[in-house]
């Protein structure tokens, strides 16, 4: 950011407009209930949304679009859907408009400085996580991952280094001891968009002063691949359980086992028995099943085959007997 900008971003501006010329940008569900709070913002006109492209989705390929696409549409609202939005003439279409203000929440492409530095009342990010703690692109699962109690929402100023602006307002978010991604996500959105509501208002009158973030306790997350969700039993049943929680939906948590790849939908944490071997699968009560870990069992309640429907574990062992006693790979 140049350092008019960065100078200029850290103070939300006044101005004399009744009107707050703004763009929107996010894909993901956590962002739909932040626009429409936006939406309700007094002064703010938004001038067009910027989402990812429809994707194909499913084994027939649907073309589908974004949650906020979609709900950009109901709302009747111009919308851009750039392949990449560092594209020349993706920014251009975007200074064309010539916004006031520019505020993003789970987009999903990195911003060039170009358009970083474009809004003279700055380019505001909402970002669920007590930063500067998980910076990135997976908070809400390395929130549930690293078994954290409480959390926050964070409304920062934009910059090139990801999640690293300036912090305008946060808001906390208690972590419950049953959350998965979906049910963090969907609260977290919520804080987000009660804390725009509260804080754009201040920060367009000038009330509001970004602060720096802390230098002490940075972490960061990546984008989740497939392959993390396969499960290793040489970890803790309580650090596998919080797994399961954290990768729901995607990449869901699973195991390789002799009736085919097994995908453990809930599960709780039991205590070990006498002869367990971690890796292994064994009867758990009457007709229940379990992993054996390093430390405790890892109790399965909800599973999946490859290929056929969810069902109890005591399903699994009516259909498949064979799978007790089997060591997962």
């Amino acid at each position: 950011m140049s350092g008019a900008a960065a100078a200029d971003s850290t103070v939300g501006r006044a101005s004399a407009e009744s009107s707050v010329r703004t763009i929107f940008f996010g894909s993901g569900a956590f962002a739909v209930p932040i626009l429409d709070a936006l939406m309700g913002v007094a002064g703010v006109d938004i001038e067009i949304v910027v989402s990812a492209p429809d994707r194909p989705v499913g084994r027939k390929g649907v073309l589908t679009p974004t949650r906020v696409t979609v709900r950009a549409n109901e709302l009747a609202l111009p919308i851009l859907k750039p392949e990449r939005v560092r594209r020349p003439e993706s920014v251009a279409a975007l200074r064309e408009r010539a916004p006031d203000l520019i505020v993003l929440a789970d987009y999903g492409q990195l911003i060039p400085r170009v358009l970083i530095d474009l809004p003279p009342r700055g380019f505001l990010n909402l970002h669920p996580s007590a930063l500067p703690r998980w910076r990135g692109a997976a908070p809400i699962p390395a929130t549930i991952l690293a078994g954290d109690t409480e959390s926050a929402v964070s409304l920062i100023v934009l910059t090139e280094e990801m999640d690293a602006g300036p912090i305008v307002a946060t808001e906390p978010l208690e972590v419950r001891p049953d959350d998965t991604a979906v049910t963090l996500e969907e609260r977290a959105a919520l804080v987000a968009s009660e804390l725009l509501r509260r804080a754009l208002p201040q920060w367009l009158a000038g009330e509001l002063v970004a602060r720096p973030q802390p230098e002490e306790g940075v972490t960061l997350t990546r984008p989740l691949r497939r392959g993390d969700g396969l499960l290793d039993p040489r970890r803790t049943a309580a650090e596998l359980e919080r797994q399961i929680r954290a990768y729901q939906p995607w990449p869901g948590s699973y195991i390789e086992t002799r009736e085919g790849r097994l995908i453990l939908c809930r599960a709780r944490v039991g205590s070990a028995e006498p002869g367990d071997l971690a890796g292994q699968l064994v009867a758990d009560g009457g007709d229940g099943l379990a992993l054996a870990t390093t430390s405790d069992r890892l109790i399965l309640e909800e599973v999946q085959l490859a290929g056929k429907k969810r069902g109890t574990a005591a399903d699994l062992r009516r259909g498949h007997p064979g799978v007790v006693g089997a060591s997962v790979r």
